[in-house]
């Protein structure tokens, strides 16, 4: 099992948006002397939810500042973008970080952005597989034209600079509904699993990924799936149970899950075209029991607890926890870093992990 941070760069009341960016490139720089295997960042737009529009800029920073961690995506919103774009932005940090690029790649959801760039909700996956297929072929062909619904190249081009890893950086596709695993399954894309489905959601999603792309003849045993969680850890299932009540209450879970988080089509008030399996997880305010976030959605105890749930995933077939060690949370820096480093020494040493 690998193990990755992940950075959401929410702002919290009274910090400024360089504190946001300083704060998490400390971080980043600490998953590194740690021993994470990488990082991956969170692209969010119009809101304090998070304040990292362009990944490829941050990760470009975070490449001069690090010399072995994976740099990763989770995820960059395709829909949202000119496809051309992203293949360029993303070889360019491949080519600056020595090859150490991966690429999570989704449709989105936030009604609100898609609002805010003018582009339709219900056409989101349409677009987002169009995009993918012109990333991919700007990548893995010397000179590519695309003419298609919604992106178009307009004449062929060559793709410059090229990325340094063949044929291309990995890639990830953000997926925990059934019909989504499929598809990307079938194509031998590997699956990135949402945080906010629990643990019984993640583990048939990777067991319908694997037998989906064994089918179709994809070599799964050389697939990384990434499972997404909120990940804390305490020298006692005492204290980590009575820390996580008081996480959820100093932050007002509201201002994650609400109506402009939620993928609904503001002509009609009800969920998107496509967007079904997540309508009620958004407009119920993501309320959510204490009992239910300990035994069903969070990677949390004891480092006993922790290393059994962690041995859960990995046995269900994923090979990287991306660990969110709260990005929610308003949490001081140096009790952060004490929080991973405690983590990083109590708990990946038993799956190979750590320094």
């Amino acid at each position: 099992m690998k193990f990755s941070t992940f950075h959401l760069f929410h702002r919290f009341d009274g910090q400024s948006f360089k504190d946001v960016y300083d704060y998490h490139l400390e971080l980043i720089e600490l998953a590194e002397e740690l021993g994470f295997d990488g990082v991956r960042l969170a692209e969010h737009h119009f809101r304090d939810y998070g304040v990292a529009p362009n990944l490829f800029t941050v990760l470009a920073h975070a490449a001069a500042r690090t010399e072995r961690l994976r740099l990763g995506t989770g995820i960059v919103v395709l829909p949202l973008h000119n496809p051309v774009h992203v293949a360029e932005e993303a070889a360019q940090v491949d080519v600056l970080s020595g090859g150490r690029l991966e690429l999570g790649i989704g449709r989105g959801y936030q009604s609100y952005e898609f609002e805010g760039f003018g582009v339709d909700l219900a056409e989101a996956r349409d677009r987002f597989n169009e995009a993918l297929e012109v990333v991919v072929g700007l990548w893995t062909r010397e000179s590519y034209q695309h003419e298609g619904k919604f992106y178009r190249t307009g004449t062929e081009v060559s793709l410059v600079p090229r990325p340094l890893q063949d044929p291309h950086p990995p890639l990830h596709v953000a997926a925990v509904s059934p019909e989504t695993v499929t598809m990307y399954a079938e194509r031998g894309l590997p699956i990135l699993a949402d945080p906010a489905a629990p643990f019984r959601k993640v583990v048939k999603a990777a067991g319908t990924w694997r037998e989906t792309a064994a089918r179709a003849g994809h070599p799964v045993a050389e697939a990384e799936l990434v499972v997404a969680r909120s990940v804390y850890v305490a020298p006692t299932l005492e204290q980590a149970r009575a820390d996580q009540e008081r996480f959820e209450a100093s932050f007002d879970r509201s201002r994650i899950f609400n109506e402009r988080s939620a993928p609904i089509d503001p002509r009609t008030g009800r969920a998107a075209q496509g967007f079904e399996y997540y309508q009620d997880r958004y407009l119920k305010g993501g309320t959510v029991s204490p009992d239910f976030r300990w035994e069903q959605l969070e990677v949390i105890g004891d480092p006993a607890r922790v290393i059994e749930q962690i041995a859960l995933l990995r046995d269900a077939g994923f090979g990287n926890l991306l660990c969110d060690f709260g990005s929610t949370r308003p949490m001081p820096l140096e009790d952060m870093k004490r929080v991973m480093r405690f983590f990083a020494t109590e708990v990946m040493p038993a799956f190979g992990g750590g320094r």
